[in-house]
């Protein structure tokens, strides 16, 4: 055996109770548990006294897409002991590419990338960008979903209407390709743009593409707010006429006046599946969020991508337009489903970060209320000059946008599995830029430490089981995710009593506590706490 690990309980990510074992791993598979002796392994052996082993967790919920490129370390990830991603998710992704329309998608991806300006897209196809992702080595295994958003930009960039037949068509061919390729299925992004131009007939056609091949739709549905039943409502529909199942992306109730509906919510997904609609979903454990600064604006204002944006930011008349709409909202709430008084938000509760200029660098982690207090100007004129200043590709923090209760209420739930709704990053180099979520570098270690041990809200073994045997389910991942003889070697090795997440908004390039040991298809990829530089990930192509 190449490794054997001993003397330690075991959580094998059914859900089961923890058991004591040894576990033998060869050629980056576990072959056998049980008792082992420390001489059959022919490198040293893992003490697991004190500390539990369970499955590698399985971030359903991932942007891990282009950092890859900058780092493939996958620094902040891999230490809170994910081991597979789920890339591709919100209608982003890094393929298909048409090539004249390849500046609009390195934009695109600003918004969830900082450093995007610095890939260097080479390739064309879906199946060209998993083959570039394996050629340049990743550290963790990642199964990519395809990005509505990206095929929409190759075929009509950020046109606000419906695609014509040869579009869709167009759009079509693209899923067709990256099927074939081994995407998992496709995701939407219907809060974000280009995704919020489409109607629910044109992510149908397309999802009848992935259902052809056995795939999934995982949706970042349009609100989570006002209209958030009636957004489930419609990806519920989406894969009742499509067939494929369905996902719905990092469940919350956003916005206190409706705070509780976490009951109603998980009750329309009883009722879907009782009917044969396989519907699930995923969440992470903070009452904050991450997102795009631009979709505090009407969805018009993103019409024709962002240099458009930028010329409505700049005409007096069209910010004193958006300004009555961000405050009254829109004539046809349908038109911005999403659409709730800032106030309502609170300005001091909305968090600038990964910022670019030089200007307004030093605001990372400030408010928009106190940036407008610095500024001397009302909030309004805050928001859209430094827009200006970033070239649209601003993020914020939105504070205590979600309940406990909900939250809580939907850990509890069968149908969620945990995830992070992150891109990898370091406390170094390129990627220690900004201010990210915390949820970057503690989202795992927070379910376990304060979720399980210190609020006892889950068992160890419920919460291991939502992050790793849940989500491989919910994934078509039938051989890792539990610890089985015959699967792959992703694990995890933890203390139960000191494991925590220790990022903060403040300063949240932090690792974790109490993660002592992450196995890749049988590498040792974190020692003791420290990365060894080693790379074995595998590009999981979907069957």
């Amino acid at each position: 055996m190449d490794l054997i690990i001993k003397n330690g309980k075991i959580v094998d990510g059914t859900g089961n109770p923890w058991y004591k074992a040894d576990i033998g791993i060869e050629n980056g598979k576990i072959v056998k548990i049980g008792h082992i002796n420390k001489n059959q392994a022919e490198k040293p052996s893992i003490d697991a006294n004190g500390l539990i082993i369970s499955p590698g967790f399985i971030d359903i919920h991932s942007h891990a897409d282009a950092t890859n490129f900058i780092n493939p370390r996958q620094e902040s990830t891999i230490r809170q002991g994910i081991t597979t991603h789920i890339a591709g998710n919100c209608g982003y992704g890094l393929a298909p590419i048409n090539p004249e329309r390849k500046d609009l998608v390195v934009k695109y991806l600003g918004d969830i990338v900082s450093s995007s300006d610095l890939l260097q897209i080479e390739w064309k196809t879906f199946n060209e960008y998993l083959n570039k992702v394996e050629q340049f080595g990743i550290a963790s295994n990642m199964k990519f979903l395809v990005g509505h958003g990206v095929i929409r930009i190759a075929a009509m960039g950020f046109e606000n209407r419906a695609p014509n037949e040869s579009e869709l068509d167009i759009m079509k061919n693209h899923v067709r390709e990256a099927m074939e390729s081994g995407a998992l299925g496709l995701s939407t992004g219907l809060l974000y743009p280009p995704g919020i131009f489409a109607k629910t007939d044109e992510i149908i056609a397309l999802c009848n593409v992935v259902a052809d091949f056995n795939g999934y739709y995982f949706s970042h549905i349009r609100s989570y707010g006002g209209q958030l039943m009636k957004s489930i409502k419609e990806a519920i529909k989406i894969g009742e006429k499509s067939g494929t199942r369905v996902q719905i992306s990092h469940i919350s109730v956003f916005g206190k006046p409706f705070w509780g509906s976490s009951d109603r919510v998980l009750q329309l997904l009883e009722k879907a599946r009782a009917k044969g609609i396989e519907v699930n979903t995923d969440l992470h454990p903070y009452d904050s969020v991450m997102t795009d600064l631009m979709i505090l604006l009407p969805p018009w204002a993103y019409e024709g991508g962002k240099v458009k944006t930028l010329e409505r930011l700049r005409t007096p008349q069209m910010r004193e337009k958006i300004k009555q709409e961000q405050i009254n909202g829109p004539e046809n709430r349908d038109d911005w489903p999403e659409w709730a008084p800032v106030d309502l938000i609170g300005w001091d509760n909305i968090l600038v970060t990964l910022l670019k200029s030089e200007k307004y660098r030093h605001y990372e982690g400030k408010s928009i209320k106190e940036i407008s207090e610095s500024e001397n100007t009302d909030v309004f004129n805050a928001l859209y000059d430094l827009l200006i200043e970033e070239q649209v590709e601003a993020n914020m923090i939105i504070t205590h946008l979600r309940g406990e209760e909900d939250i809580i209420n939907f850990m509890k739930s069968p149908l969620a599995a945990f995830e992070t709704d992150a891109t990898p990053t370091a406390p170094y180099g390129i990627l220690s830029q900004g201010k990210p979520h915390p949820r970057g570098y503690g989202a795992y270690p927070k379910v376990l430490g304060e979720y399980v041990r210190e609020k006892n809200v889950l068992s160890l073994e419920a919460a291991i089981r939502k992050c790793s045997s849940l989500p491989a389910q919910m994934t078509g991942i039938w051989d890792r995710g539990i610890l089985r003889e015959k699967f792959w070697a992703d694990i995890v090795i933890f203390n139960p009593d000191t494991i925590i997440d220790k990022a903060t908004y403040a300063n949240p390039h932090q690792y974790p506590k109490g993660i002592d040991y992450v196995i890749i298809n049988g590498v040792i990829v974190i020692n003791k706490g420290k990365h060894t530089e080693k790379l074995p990930g595998m590009v999981l192509r979907h069957q």
